[in-house]
């Protein structure tokens, strides 16, 4: 299988905030914003996959600013680390203002996606091509991320497993 280089799979979106999408207080709801990311990431995860892939996991969302009836939301989407079956999508949310020109780092999130073949099973995925320096560190990040994020599972299933022996005795 060849590899992908993460250009060939990023993506860039941009989508203008309306009023349907404000929360009570006026600001677009972070719930909007949740699902861009998830559609943006998922396209870069389909691109590399070659095929259908589905959200395992959103590792981190963190929200810098608010973002305002308006602005158009700016997605940009790029493959981290790409193991066996699964990818990690890294996405930057930037705001801009279109009367202004200011662009404001809105949030950022890290999503794993996992690649399904035709019966729903996961499937093998291209390896990744990194290049620059730049995604080399991304890499390097998200290799740690995946370490944390394998170590935290594996004691959600110790937990389940020792309060399932708990109510059956």
């Amino acid at each position: 299988m060849r590899g992908k280089r993460v250009s060939d799979t990023s993506i860039v979106t941009a989508i203008q905030m309306l009023p349907q999408d404000a929360n009570p207080a006026g600001n677009v709801h972070g719930g909007v914003i949740m699902k861009n990311i998830d559609t943006t990431a998922g396209m870069v995860a389909v691109r590399h996959a070659g095929g259908n892939a589905v959200t395992a996991s959103i590792d981190r969302l963190d929200f810098y600013h608010p973002v305002y009836v308006g602005d158009v939301l700016i997605l940009k989407a790029s493959l981290n680390l790409v193991g066996t079956t699964s990818m990690e999508v890294g996405v930057r949310v930037e705001a801009e203002d279109l009367r202004s020109g200011q662009v404001r780092h809105t949030a950022s999130a890290y999503l794993t996606f996992v690649a399904l073949d035709d019966q729903g099973r996961p499937t093998p995925v291209p390896p990744l091509i990194l290049e620059s320096e730049e995604e080399r560190r991304r890499n390097r990040e998200a290799r740690q991320r995946r370490k944390l994020r394998l170590a935290e599972k594996a004691r959600e299933r110790r937990n389940r497993e020792r309060e399932q022996r708990q109510h059956q005795d």
